[in-house]
């Protein structure tokens, strides 16, 4: 097989699968009633000065299914941690006993859950135009190199094949979520 069409389709499934990845990150962090550490994935600190992960600052951890727990290392960044976690707007309103930050998860309502059922969706097909936009990508690249009729149609058709795959893992990673976030 010609070298530059090799690279054109693995190039291509290396950027569906970048695509992939981005939605099951998006798809993380939409929370669905169970507490998890990666909900605070987005709180950022201010920690002496520079912007810092929350979790380079502190241990995040749960006590059960709606309770998170910021240990911080330095008791004095416990308002910092505070203020972050208000300014990420996540909806949580945490609590401080002195020692560390006690974060109650609340119980989702069903048109909570719906919103978020159809913000996962919507992440969903973000991720569907990726990869379609890939496909048409890569598709333009193979018409630009000399390559006879039938090695062409068969390098669209790997493609294709490549797209389709693709756009069934994400339709299971949506219906996935989706089963995740109705669960009462």
């Amino acid at each position: 097989m010609n070298e530059e069409l090799q690279f054109i389709i693995d190039s291509t499934k290396e950027q569906m699968q970048t695509a992939v990845s981005h939605l099951e990150s998006e798809l993380s962090n939409i929370r669905a009633g169970k507490a998890t550490p990666a909900m605070l994935r987005s709180v950022k600190v201010d920690y002496y000065g520079s912007i810092t992960p929350l979790t380079q600052v502190a241990n995040v951890n749960t006590l059960d299914a709606h309770t998170i727990t910021v240990q911080p290392w330095e008791k004095s960044l416990i308002p910092e941690i505070e203020k972050g976690i208000l300014i990420a707007n996540l909806g949580f309103n945490p609590m401080n006993n002195g020692e560390s930050i006690i974060i109650n998860v609340p119980i989702l309502t069903e048109d909570r859950r719906k919103e978020l059922a159809k913000q996962a969706k919507a992440e969903a097909e973000n991720a569907k135009i990726s990869i379609r936009n890939d496909r048409k990508d890569a598709n333009n690249e193979l018409k630009k190199i000399d390559l006879s009729e039938d090695l062409l149609k068969n390098s669209e058709m790997d493609i294709q094949n490549l797209t389709d795959n693709f756009i069934n893992t994400i339709d299971a990673l949506y219906a996935a979520k989706e089963i995740e976030i109705m669960k009462v």
